[in-house]
Parts: structure tokens; sequence; C-alpha cells
């Protein structure tokens, strides 16, 4: 469904006449000189649908909004430029804006009574101030990047903030909402293994769905309590791989099956057939995920969108292939493999490396998005080291090299093109996809022997490092990759094809940030090296581990 078959759904829902993002929405209020009254909505969003049914189906409600604006629908999920650009912190949001796209103010959810006042005082600001009463966020006001040298302080920093802002009582990091922040949670297993798994712990109890699988987004409350039910598939893949990296670094049970019922969930119900959905709403909530599976065949089963977003789906493959790595599962190595090849022959063009968001019946989305190349990337090098075949490493060449042309700014990388209505031309630098396409580089280095690779990590890692005091651990995957950066890759090279016993062994080292590379150019079949060590190489997976802890013990290990 594209933002005018939304906008076209939304209007017959309410009683509010919206309009679509795009030009023509944008040109009807410059060419009358009318404020817009921006929704950000997403198909998951229990509180939108509220939102609607309360708020913009009341009569009263709906005229004032069709008098005094230009009412403007956009899906999230279909449109991450403009959600990262307007959005208040959740969903939905209600933003005002001038007819340039410059921001007045804005909300999360209101109700009649709420959107009543803020209409009424965005008429009165308008009249009073118009236009000049807009302002573009810090964030796009195309300022320099915080920039800096790297050094062994930015992971010890973080490491320090895992402490500081842990909750001894519930597990995970905050005292407020609680997010399950699977990347925090697998920089923590290197760093702070008992915050890991306690969190983990916490994620298993409060947030998975023994019965269907998947977890929930997150929960409003500091004990983990007031969860809202919406399964996005960026929350479910993110946390099968982290609780994968669970199960490789403790064995425990506890942490595989939860991955193995999720990727049932992913892999079933919101499988299209190809690949998976982009996710699933919270249905009738409480009531519905309180029931066992008898209970819940009696009721209607919570809505799903199965459209095939392209950074959804490589993060889902990343993860399958991951817990794959640590359980020779070959139904998740099978799906992963189907995911691969679906993404690679729709949503990229395999020549030019460009990506395309989503495409369905009725639209195509956008191209060249920092996050979806930046998973392509991770996706397909982490296949390149589980699968061992080498079109796998063109692919992810491909997709680095187009970003590294198109989206290069600075040191640092656009999410995206700097063109389009509102905010959308101006450019935003976001960090942590920034740090999810260096993590991705750096493997890709370590996989091609490419240095361009590495130097354009260190760039994008280089560009907020004058800010190092104050990332936090919502960031924490930057201190991962720093941390790979000052101390040197694990890079662990096989002679042979994927799937033997040495190259086994080796992606199940008890470090989940180190490479693995089969079919390694130099190194003989039947035996492993690890980069940079002096030793003979092994044979046997013991001699492997004995090679690699002594090799780390050493500080040789790939060290740079």
């Amino acid at each position: 469904m594209d933002d005018s078959t939304a906008a076209a759904a939304a209007t017959a829902s309410t009683r509010v006449e919206w309009r679509s993002w795009g030009p023509e929405a944008f040109a009807e209020a410059s060419d009358t000189d009318t404020p817009i009254l921006l929704s950000l909505s997403a198909t998951w969003c229990g509180a939108c649908h509220e939102m609607d049914a309360r708020t913009y189906s009341e009569p009263r409600v709906a005229a004032n909004v069709n008098d005094s604006f230009v009412p403007i629908r956009v899906d999230v999920d279909r449109n991450p430029r403009v959600r990262e650009r307007y959005a208040m912190g959740g969903f939905p949001t209600t933003a005002f804006l001038t007819p340039t796209g410059e921001l007045l103010t804005g909300a999360g959810y209101l109700g009649p009574d709420g959107m009543r006042d803020i209409v009424d005082r965005i008429r009165q600001v308008w009249d009073q101030k118009g236009a000049d009463a807009g302002r573009v966020p810090r964030a796009l006001a195309d300022e320099p990047t915080p920039d800096g040298d790297l050094n062994d302080r930015i992971e010890e920093h973080i490491a320090g903030q895992l402490t500081e802002q842990f909750d001894p009582a519930h597990g995970g990091w905050g005292t407020d909402a609680k997010f399950p922040l699977p990347r925090t949670i697998e920089f923590a297993l290197k760093r702070e293994p008992q915050q890991a798994r306690q969190t983990l712990d916490a994620i298993a109890q409060h947030l998975y769905d023994p019965v269907d699988g998947g977890f929930f987004r997150f929960a409003a409350e500091r004990d983990w309590s007031g969860v809202r039910h919406e399964k996005v598939l960026e929350t479910n893949a993110a946390l099968v791989r982290a609780f994968a990296n669970g199960y490789l670094y403790t064995g425990e049970d506890a942490y595989r099956e939860p991955a193995a019922h999720t990727i049932e969930y992913l892999t079933e119900t919101l499988w299209t057939g190809v690949a998976v959905g982009g996710s699933q709403g919270p249905g009738q909530g409480a009531s519905y995920y309180s029931g066992d599976a008898d209970e819940r065949a009696n009721q209607p089963t919570p809505r799903t969108d199965l459209t095939v977003f392209a950074g959804g789906n490589a993060l889902a493959a990343d993860a399958l292939l991951t817990y794959h790595a640590y359980t020779d599962d070959d139904r998740a190595r099978e799906y992963a493999e189907r995911i691969l090849d679906a993404v690679a022959a729709d949503l990229i063009d395999t020549d030019s490396g460009v990506v395309t968001h989503y495409r369905d019946s009725d639209s195509v989305g956008d191209t060249d998005l920092l996050e979806d190349a930046a998973r392509v990337v991770a996706a397909w090098t982490t296949a390149r080291q589980v699968l061992g075949d080498d079109d796998y490493t063109a692919v992810a060449t491909a997709v680095a090299d187009n970003v590294l042309e198109t989206l290069g700014d600075g040191a640092a990388f656009r999410d995206g093109p700097a063109t389009g209505e509102g905010l959308c031309d101006r450019p935003l630098r976001p960090i942590d996809t920034g740090t999810e396409f260096a993590d991705a580089l750096l493997d890709l280095a370590a996989i091609t022997g490419n240095e361009r690779y590495r130097e354009a990590a260190t760039d994008a890692i280089e560009a907020f490092a004058g800010a190092w005091d104050r990332i936090g651990v919502q960031v924490a995957g930057y201190g991962s990759v720093a941390a790979r950066l000052t101390g040197g890759d694990l890079v662990v090279d096989v002679g042979g094809s994927a799937g033997s016993d040495l190259h086994r062994a080796a992606l199940r080292i008890a470090d989940h940030e180190a490479v693995v590379v089969p079919d390694a150019e130099g190194v003989a079949e039947g035996a492993a090296r690890v980069r940079g060590s002096d030793a003979p190489p092994a044979t046997t997976p013991e001699e492997l581990m004995e090679l690699i802890g002594d090799a780390v013990a050493a500080g040789n290990a790939g060290r740079r």
C-alpha cells in the first residue's frame, strides 16, 4: 500500500480529507498559504488506529482539520526519511508544518479535546507569525559532525554507561519505558555479560510471546509492564540474533529456544511465500495475548502487514544465518537463503548496488536508503562467512560501493538522497545507522582485503568521535565498532569450503564480533589460521581453539 492508497483508506475510515506525501500536497499548502497537519502512522500501531477512531472521526475535529490545514498521512514504515525528520518520539505523531515543511510544533497521541486545543493554538500562531514561526530541527541544520580521533576511551566510556544506566532491579537500561535494545545487549555480552543475561531474561519473561512466538516492541514501564503488543520485523530479527548470541556465550537453551520459536513466527505467521512481512498489529492486545492457543483461536487474528522491506529482510536473513552458525539448524539456513534470493531478485540491482526499500503492486519505495544498504551489506557478508559462496561478497561489494559513491557526506553518511519535499531535502547523518554501516564495512574489508572499506568505516566512526563522552547505551554499537578499529579484528581464515569441522568451530568462537572467512586464499584445505598470528595453522577444532586463545592473549589476533 503506497501513501496515496494509505491516505485514501484513512480518508474512508475517518472524516479527514487526507493527502499523500508529495509535491501536490505541498504545492496546495503553498498556493493557499495554509499550514500542514502531518500524521505519522503505521499499520501495526494500535494507538494510531485508536486516534483515527476517536479523534479524526469526530465530526467537529475533522471539520477543523479540513478547514485549517492541508492534512497529510504518511506510513512510517514506507517512508523512513519522513519518519526520522518529523517523529515526536513515537507513533502516532501529529506534526504541524509550514507549507515548506518547517516544524511549527508537534505531539503524539491526541484525543478530541487535545486536538481541538492544539488546532486553536496553531491557528493563533499562524495568524500572528505565519511561516516565520517554523523552525528546522538541530539535527537537520547541516552543521559539521563532531569529529575526533579514535582511542580506547570510547569503548571504556560506553561500557561504563552500561553500568551507570543499568536497572539492577528489573534488567534493561534506563528507568522509564523499556525497549529491548538488542545491539546494546550484544555489546554487553562481551563487556558486562551478567547485565546482558539479566536483560535477555527480562525480555524473555515480558516481551516474548510463548504461544505464537515473536517479541513485542516495548514495555511502557520500568518493570516491563504495560507491554505494547505490536510485533515488528526489525525488532524480532534483531532479537533473534541477540538471543542466538546469548546462546553462543552461555550454551543455555533458555536463550536458544526463544530464538528458534521466533524464527518459526517469522517464517510462518509473517511469511509471504518468498520473504518476511513487515509487522503484526496488537489485535485485542492483552485480552488476546493472555490466552493460550485454543483461546486465541476463538478471537480475530491480529492484522499483518506483509510488505517485504529490504532492510528488515536483510536483518532477518542475518539473524537466521547467525542462529544456523551456532546450531546447524537447516531450516534457519534454508529460509535465510530464500530471503536472500528474494531480496536480491526484487529489491537489489546487483550491478549498480542500488537497493529499493520495498516494492508491491501499488508502488515502489525509495532507493539508496542508508539503513537498507547497511543491513544488506551486513547480511550478505554474514552469508559469505556462514555459507561460503563468493557471490554474496559480490552483492555486498556492489551495495557498499554505491553507498560510498552516493551517500558519503564528508566523513559521515547521509540517511538517503538529500532530495524531496519538506525537510527531506536537508541532509541527516544518523550516528546509529552510520555505525551499522561501518560495522558491515569492517566485515567486508576483512573478507575482501580491500582497505578502502576499513578506511571508510574509520571515517564514519571518527565523524562523531569528538562527542564520545555524550554517547550512551542506546548507541552502544558505536563502542563495538570503535573497539574493532582501535584494537583490531579477530579474523579466522579457513582453508576449504564452508561446513567443515574447522569452519563450524571457527563460527562458534565465543566472540560474536569475530570474522570467519572460509575458502580463504593462501590457506591449505583442512587448515585454519588466525590472521596476524605467526603461529602455525591449526588442523583440528581443538588446535584452532588453542590457537585463537593464544593469539588473543598475545594481543596479535589481527591487531593493526
